[in-house]
């Protein structure tokens, strides 16, 4: 990929995030609720998201992923990001992930941008699979997840070690064959 992808849903522009971003990149990831969740910390400086930002345009520019930030169509402020980590292009697969500011929980803002990050995965992307993990109590996800069309796979029992101490994870997938067909 050489110029960062643009989507746009009816209420959001998905966008490449910006160093412009971030204070609102801190003001949600310094958030415990934000985090509780996410395989990092809270936040107690700018530089963190600073840092992150960083990290993410960097995997971009190295083809290993892709993160949009997620930003209001009537003053591009950032609410939250969903992309593509973990690509395993030998086998056509990658894993998405995402997050938004709490102000914006149980609005269907994960519903509405997983669409057309989903069809640009599978379309522009080439993707077989698209996997995703949740902690088994962040019931938000897996309804998000569902929506777009995700299976359930399975439970890892202490997959990973977060915060401290080890965490179950759920893995559920999405193939193309039938991301396209319900989309029929």
């Amino acid at each position: 990929m050489e110029e960062f992808p643009q989507l746009e849903t009816q209420r959001f522009y998905l966008r490449r995030i910006t160093l412009h971003d971030a204070k609102e990149i801190y003001d949600y990831f310094s958030n415990d609720e934000v985090t509780k969740y996410y395989d990092l910390d809270s936040f107690t400086t700018i530089q963190q998201a600073i840092d992150l930002i960083e990290h993410w345009d960097m995997r971009f520019k190295e083809n290993q992923g892709i993160r949009w930030g997620i930003a209001k169509k009537e003053d591009n402020k950032l609410i939250g990001s969903c992309g593509y980590h973990n690509l395993a292009k030998e086998h056509h697969k990658a894993e998405i992930g995402y997050e938004v500011a709490p102000n914006y929980w149980r609005k269907g803002v994960i519903t509405e941008v997983l669409k057309p990050i989903l069809t640009y995965g599978f379309q522009q992307m080439k993707f077989h699979r698209i996997e995703a993990f949740y902690d088994p109590e962040n019931i938000a996800s897996q309804k998000s997840l569902e929506k777009a069309g995700f299976c359930y796979e399975g439970t890892l029992k202490e997959c990973f070690f977060e915060k401290g101490k080890f965490v179950d994870a759920v893995i559920c997938s999405l193939l193309s064959k039938d991301y396209f067909l319900n989309k029929a």
